[in-house]
């Protein structure tokens, strides 16, 4: 008998402009690398999640719109996280630690195997990888 193996196919879902999205997109992200049997230290991705979705909320979503977290299989047994918000802005890039707050991107930095951040219209996407 001929087993074929379903590849783990990408994955997305729209976030209110709410605190209540970031634990949210967590269970979305845990529940989906479950799926996928995704070889990821889990709590790295979600804490990454917690990071980028938080940022979104703070600085990239206006008022009355939302968010996409876009999860994405990469490599053998990896995973992508994209976060993409529609507001106007610059690229974020890693800041010196501040004393209160800052510190988002640089534990992105540290756990993820890269990150990065791009234009789009509108607005921009910020991702990791993981894998």
């Amino acid at each position: 008998m001929n087993v074929e193996t379903q590849l783990p196919t990408t994955r997305e879902r729209l976030y209110a402009r709410s605190r209540r999205s970031i634990p949210a997109a967590r269970e979305f992200t845990r529940e989906t690398l479950a799926t996928w049997n995704a070889d990821v230290p889990l709590d790295d991705v979600l804490l990454c999640v917690s990071e980028l979705t938080t940022n979104a909320l703070l600085h990239g979503v206006p008022p009355g719109r939302y968010f996409l977290l876009r999860l994405r299989p990469h490599g053998a047994a990896g995973v992508r996280v994209e976060v993409h918000d529609s507001g106007p802005g610059t690229l974020p890039v890693v800041p010196a630690a501040r004393e209160n707050g800052g510190r988002g991107l640089l534990l992105v930095a540290a756990l993820a195997a890269k990150w990065g951040a791009q234009h789009r219209h509108p607005g921009k996407v910020v991702w990791c990888e993981f894998g």
